[in-house]
Formats: C-alpha cells, sequence, structure tokens
C-alpha cells in the first residue's frame, strides 16, 4: 500500500510557513510515497498550488482531506479547530512544544495519536531539527529588538549600533545555542556591546572561538544574569530544556531594576516563556509593556520571514519523513534512536521524559511501547 502524507495549510495566526515544499514534495513523490497537499497551504511562503502539482503531489481542497493520511507533517502545533482529524492511525509530525500546552497533551493522549514533536528530536546530543528555526529567530531577535527599541514602540530610543557622538547599545543574550549565537553574532555585527551567558563553559568557548573579543562570554551565575540584565537596553532571553517548560530566568523584581524601556524578547516563549511576565503574542500585535519594560514573545517568529524558514526546515525534516515514508513511523523509531526521541505521546501514554516532569505526568520510555 501506498503511504500517504499529508500537508494541511497551518490555521495559527500570522503562520505563513508550510511545513514541506514543492522540491521536498518531489522528493517524496519519485520515493514512491502520496503526498497530499492542502489547497494554499504553500501560498504564504510564495509556493503555488501549481508547484506542487508540477511536483507531483496531490492538491487537494480541504484540511479533512489533507489529514486524511498515514503521516501528518506539520509546523505548528494542532489547534481546537484541528482536533477532530486527530486520529489513532495517523501519526503526527510537527512543533508541538507540549510542556506549553498541556490542554492539547490531553487530547493527544485521549485520541492515542503517535505525536512526533521537531523539538526533540536528538542526534549527537543535538537537536537537529530545532535548529534551523532556533538560527532564524536569533537572527529576527536583534531586528526585532531594535525595533522595540524606537520610541513609537514604547522603547528607549536607543539606535543599537550607535553613531558618530553616541555610545552603542548594550545586548545581553542569555543562552549560548544556535538561536543565542546568531543573535550575538548580528547584535556584534551591527556594531552593539554584546554579552552573552550560558552555563555551558564548552558553548561560551565556541562563542569565543567564532567571535573573538566582539562578543563578551560569561558564565550565567544570579549575579551576572542580574547585571547583564540590568545594564542591557535589549534582552534576548533563549534558555531552553529539552522537553520541558522554559525556565524562569528574569523575574518581575528583576524587571523593576531594568531601564526603563528596554526590550526583552523572549524566544523561549513556546515553552511558555524565561520571564515571569512573558505571554504570547502575535506578528499582528507583537508587543506589550510590563513594568516599563516592552516585551515581544511572538511564538512562531521564523514565521516573519516564510521563504526562508520553510526552505530551512524542509532540509531539516526530510530524511526523517523519507524514513517514515519507506518504512512506517513505528520501525523508524525503532531503528532511529534521533527519531525515536522525538517520539512524546504513543498510545496514549507520554514518552518524552520531559514533557512528563513539565506536567507532572507518568513517562513510559518509547522503547517498551513501539511494535
Amino acid at each position: 500500500m501506498t503511504f500517504r502524507i499529508g500537508i494541511p495549510r497551518e490555521i495559527k495566526t500570522g503562520e505563513n510557513r508550510v511545513s514541506l515544499a514543492p522540491a521536498g514534495a518531489a522528493t517524496l513523490v519519485r520515493a514512491g510515497a502520496q503526498v497530499r497537499v492542502q489547497s494554499g497551504a504553500g501560498a504564504g511562503s510564495g509556493f503555488s498550488d501549481e508547484d506542487y502539482a508540477a511536483a507531483g503531489a496531490e492538491v487537494v481542497p480541504g484540511a479533512a482531506e489533507a489529514w486524511d493520511a498515514d503521516l501528518v507533517v506539520k509546523v505548528k502545533e494542532p489547534l481546537p479547530e484541528e482536533f477532530p482529524f486527530l486520529r489513532e492511525t495517523t501519526a503526527l509530525f510537527t512543533y508541538l512544544h507540549l510542556a506549553a500546552y498541556p490542554g492539547l497533551t490531553a487530547t493527544l493522549l485521549d485520541r492515542k495519536v503517535t505525536a512526533i514533536a521537531y523539538e526533540t528530536v536528538t542526534r549527537d546530543g543535538r537537536l537537529p531539527l530545532l535548529r534551523p528555526m532556533s538560527e532564524v529567530a536569533g537572527t529576527l531577535s536583534v531586528q526585532v529588538g531594535a525595533r522595540g527599541l524606537e520610541k513609537s514602540c514604547g522603547g528607549r530610543g536607543v539606535l543599537l549600533s550607535g553613531v558618530t557622538g553616541a555610545d552603542p547599545g548594550r545586548v545581553c543574550v542569555i543562552g549560548a545555542g544556535n538561536a543565542g549565537r546568531c543573535a550575538a553574532r548580528v547584535a556584534a555585527g551591527i556594531g552593539a556591546q554584546v554579552e552573552i551567558l550560558d552555563i555551558s563553559a564548552e558553548k561560551l568557548a565556541a562563542v569565543r572561538e567564532r567571535q573573538g573579543d566582539a562578543v563578551a562570554a560569561r558564565m550565567a551565575t544570579r549575579e551576572a544574569v542580574e547585571a547583564g540584565v540590568t545594564s542591557a537596553d535589549l534582552v534576548v532571553s533563549t534558555a531552553l530544556v529539552v522537553g520541558d517548560r522554559a525556565p524562569r530566568l528574569i523575574s518581575r523584581a528583576l524587571l523593576r531594576q531594568m531601564k526603563k524601556g528596554a526590550v526583552v524578547v523572549d524566544i523561549a516563549i513556546d515553552q511558555g516563556g524565561t520571564l515571569e511576565t512573558s505571554r504570547p503574542t502575535t506578528h499582528a500585535s507583537p508587543y506589550y509593556m510590563e513594568e516599563g519594560i516592552v516585551h515581544y514573545c511572538v511564538t512562531n517568529m521564523p514565521a516573519a520571514v516564510p521563504r526562508t524558514a520553510t526552505a530551512a526546515l524542509t532540509a531539516a525534516t526530510l530524511p526523517y519523513v523519507a524514513g517514515m515514508a519507506r518504512l512506517g513511523p513505528a520501525r523508524a523509531m525503532r531503528e532511529d534512536a534521533s527519531l525515536r526521541a522525538g517520539l512524546n505521546t504513543f498510545q496514549g501514554r507520554i514518552t518524552c521524559a520531559g514533557v512528563a516532569r513539565a506536567l507532572n505526568r507518568e513517562y513510559v520510555p518509547p522503547e517498551t511501547l513501539l511494535p
């Protein structure tokens, strides 16, 4: 029987990405899979229905037809309008961030969905499917942070690069993973004074090797975080615990000590956020003020540059999708430990330790459940 892959149109507010570019669809079709793409799914990223048809995909009129598949590949977590499409016989491959969505988790468990999360797929201690979007978000964070510093957004009126006669702005990046390193590189590139904080000496050493004296790399002690946050014009927070809720690093009390009109970009908002005052926002209304500080907490930052983001996401996920099309999801996960690490729910059980810990639920190792 031909393996069916469904590509629904994303319905989250401001989401312009699609989970599979036409080139990726062509690769899967050539390998013998049937690819069903909902009409209009690629429009936000600049891909037409005709592009997908030319790639050999079947363009279907509605979401129901796209979800009628052996494997549904998405970008963002299913929304309540999509819950009726969730079923035990269809595997789901997407960004889930279940630690921040207990209601969605309960639905996946009730419907016994095989749910595989991009953000917990792990290879050699790294997160290969989170990396491309982290790089996009980290790069964008300086751009949106600079915009937030403008007076019209409530910011301090600071130009990060500085000009003749005016000092550059100060940027504090918390976390030296992919997102943090990209944020630090961009901020240093435009001339800002940049420091990056992390608890990993290895990651900090990598920053020093790549950035030299352009970025001050420091251990993230409590004192260093407090000093960095309170002296910064822009704080970019990227801290992440795989599968679990993001750690709370900036309290309301610390926020009150920051410069009025400073900006905080919370890239970890998908996992619940790292500030006590963080709450999800959208591209349509990205900024809000709390304690005199401009907050940017958009949960799907890469959707602002969907063409780039879709290309990067397709390149990262395609080998895994192709493997599941060839072997079936269960066998592919049995044979590939990195994909198996992405399994968050299966047969009504939580199979990701971080998610179980965050939601105070029982964890069952996936190896004990996969047939």
